[in-house]
């Protein structure tokens, strides 16, 4: 006998598109970015913080989260915290002024091994973790206080002092350093300038140039971070065991996920990513301090989490993770174009960070079933 009508698996289910984005784990961080730029264009609206130079401002502070936001993500998809960050990121300003100015090595040649070194040591957290099964905030915390140990010192005991300047002077003509600390697109804001859609200055040395001269590369490797993580996420193999070694490492075990390899290759790319923000902040200031870096791990995670990650893995979103940096340098500087004590800055932030986290879970618990 016959079924006359098509038998309908109950396992599949149609998921409407409403539905998928209000699952989607940036939908907190959309809501919050909308709500700060509405906040600021009512209250700092007129104050210069929405043309051309107050908008490279606060695009340069988010693009510093950026970059850090974007390796924490990554990470904490695949389940695991570097609280080190903070401390790479001094660490390796200082390794480059150390190799380039006190060893008067090439500035190519001080960031390159730099990159290695600090790449090593990300390889280092994730292989102690994965081999030992200690939870990674331990590890990570050791090596804050290693590497900040480290980054003062060293250049105490070399060169008696915890600041090293001359870094521009040793990157004067150098291959290398302009892909961290130069700026494109030069010659489309002059023209814009000549055109009058921008201001030019009216007087002393750079008359007639314009006030914004170019998009500085912090902002290019932000936005590069961001599209290359985001693709590897969404759109390859390994992007899927990111996510199945951050939700259910024995599944993901079972199918042949490489965990271990896959954990360790992400405390790599955190690394890289607090190099790179190192890197660029040198070769900007051309010196180096031992404080750099200080709460730059929590800045990260905050961001992470503002866009939509999960703290225990396995759950996340890049994109999200760069609204999340957006809003932390529109905030930051839009306090300051209104008017607004500086000190509210983390106040203001921790609203967010708490309204972004409820609107996450609310509605992903109500769209699941969760309880």
């Amino acid at each position: 006998m016959s079924n006359t009508g098509a038998t309908v698996d109950e396992r599949i289910k149609e998921t409407s598109k409403l539905r998928k984005a209000l699952i989607r784990p940036e939908l907190g961080a959309i809501v919050g970015t909308v709500a700060v730029f509405a906040f600021f264009i009512v209250f700092a609206g007129d104050s210069g913080m929405f043309n051309p130079q107050g908008v490279l401002n606060w695009s340069t502070v988010s693009a510093q989260f950026m970059i850090i936001a974007v390796g924490a993500c990554m990470l904490m998809i695949a389940g695991e915290f570097d609280l080190s960050v903070g401390s790479m990121i001094g660490f390796a300003g200082m390794s480059i002024a150390i190799m380039s100015v006190t060893l008067g090595w090439p500035v190519w040649v001080a960031i390159l091994l730099t990159f290695a070194l600090c790449i090593a040591i990300g390889a280092l957290n994730g292989i102690i973790v994965v081999r030992t099964g200690l939870p990674s905030f331990i590890v990570t915390l050791a090596f804050l206080f290693i590497l900040r140990g480290f980054t003062i010192f060293f250049p105490q005991l070399i060169e008696r002092r915890t600041i090293i300047g001359g870094i521009s002077e040793a990157a004067a003509g150098d291959w290398l350093a302009p892909l961290f600390g130069g700026k494109v697109g030069g010659a489309f804001f002059v023209w814009l300038g000549d055109l009058g859609v921008i201001e030019v200055f009216s007087r002393g040395t750079r008359a007639g140039q314009p006030v914004v001269d170019g998009i500085p590369m912090l902002i290019i490797w932000a936005l590069g971070l961001v599209i290359v993580a985001h693709i590897i996420l969404t759109r390859t193999q390994f992007g899927n065991w990111i996510f199945a070694a951050g939700g259910d490492v024995q599944a993901a075990r079972y199918v042949g996920v490489p965990v271990n390899r896959v954990k360790i290759q992400m405390f790599m790319f955190t690394a890289f990513c607090a190099c790179v923000f190192a890197t660029c902040q040198v070769i900007e200031f051309g010196s180096a301090g031992a404080d750099r870096g200080l709460l730059k791990e929590f800045e990260a995670i905050i961001a992470v989490v503002i866009g939509g990650a999960l703290l225990t893995g396995g759950y996340g979103s890049v994109v999200g993770a760069a609204l999340g940096a957006l809003i932390f340098g529109v905030v930051q500087q839009g306090l300051f174009f209104a008017g607004v004590e500086s000190s509210l800055f983390r106040v203001f932030l921790g609203v967010i960070l708490l309204f972004a986290v409820i609107l996450n879970t609310y509605i992903r618990r109500i769209i699941t079933g969760e309880r």
